[in-house]
């Protein structure tokens, strides 16, 4: 094996370096003037990347599901599946992604120094330059703004771009009207017992307090994921429950535990959509901002609530590259209805 990583680096072809870019993570990285081949080191990754670029990818991390291939752009769903350098379950290797003959290696998401030495270090090891992007959902608008610019696509990021900040701003408009105490309560159920949530704060329920809900599951000094009880759940009695899970949506109704908290008992447990991405996170890409459009009209439907079916099509053209049917549009949003479709997509994991 060593020998072939060997070979394989004696024989990468040495890019002209051409200019030097400033990544997010305050890197110089010299690349080549002209990008036409860019491996994704994570999911994040990948979504962008497809959003902005999708004729530049050389393969997905993890191979589309058959019910996330209709929304998915047809000549990039048999894009191979390459493994991931970065998250959990990396499952790339070297050999893979010099294999794959890239021009440039893309990350999308932390920039802490442990991705920084991360990337120097397979940088050196494959002589491929590497970038990292900062995926704070902040950051959006500036995240496809630099792509652009790597890529030398800066009029197609800037249209992408300019969507999120108007979305960002619209949302704002509304909230800075609202005190704190009048926002909708809401909590996120994970997991097919739905006892799985995300503290305030946390990258998993971003886009909920974005969109102006206030995540009831505040719990000082607890970052990231974590496990309620059922004991907590009544207390907090959420206004709002939205979930990605199928099979604690199919039973929350009937399910006696649940049945005095407010949001159930009147039916405001929301299923959101999983295709071709997660619309909360799963992965926490720029997939999340078609989610936060929808939670906002879930959460202020008189000054935020849009034509959902009109808002998806619109979105769905300009990041995803397809033209859904109004029977893809249907199944899709049926979810974020309250209504769980017969054959509904499982969430990546």
């Amino acid at each position: 094996m060593r020998a072939l990583l060997a070979l394989l680096l004696i024989l990468a072809p040495l890019a002209a370096h051409a200019r030097t870019v400033v990544d997010s993570a305050g890197r110089k990285v010299e690349v080549p003037d002209r990008i036409e081949k860019v491996f994704a080191a994570g999911p994040p990754a990948a979504i962008l990347l497809y959003m902005l670029a999708p004729e530049r990818m050389t393969g997905w991390p993890d191979p589309p599901r058959p019910e996330e291939r209709p929304f998915i752009a047809e000549r990039y769903r048999d894009l191979p599946a390459l493994g991931r350098l970065t998250g959990r379950g990396g499952t790339a290797n070297l050999e893979v992604v010099l294999k794959a003959g890239p021009d440039l290696i893309l990350d999308f998401g932390s920039v802490r120094d442990t991705y920084a030495s991360l990337a120097e270090n397979v940088q050196a090891q494959t002589r491929i330059p590497y970038i990292l992007i900062d995926g704070r959902f902040e950051a959006t608008p500036k995240a496809l703004r630099l792509l652009g610019e790597v890529l030398g696509l800066s009029e197609r990021a800037e249209r992408q771009a300019a969507y999120v900040e108007a979305t960002f701003a619209e949302i704002g408009a509304v909230l800075k009207d609202v005190p704190v105490e009048k926002r909708p309560r809401v909590y996120l159920a994970r997991g097919p017992d739905g006892l799985e949530t995300g503290v305030a704060g946390s990258i998993n329920t971003e886009i909920i307090e974005r969109a102006g809900g206030r995540n009831v599951a505040d719990a000082a000094g607890q970052r990231g994921l974590v496990r309620a009880s059922m004991e907590q759940v009544i207390a907090s009695n959420p206004e709002i429950v939205i979930t990605w899970d199928r099979n604690f949506f199919g039973k929350v109704y009937a399910d006696p535990l649940w049945a005095g908290i407010r949001a159930v008992r009147e039916k405001r447990v929301y299923l959101a959509p999983t295709a071709p991405f997660g619309w909360i996170d799963r992965p926490p890409s720029l997939n999340r901002v078609i989610g936060l459009k929808w939670l906002a009209g879930l959460f202020y439907p008189d000054k935020l609530g849009r034509d959902l079916r009109e808002t998806t099509r619109t979105f769905y053209r300009l990041f995803y590259h397809v033209d859904p049917s109004d029977t893809e549009l249907d199944t899709l949003i049926a979810w974020s209805k309250g209504q769980a479709p017969s054959a509904a997509p499982q969430p990546r994991r």
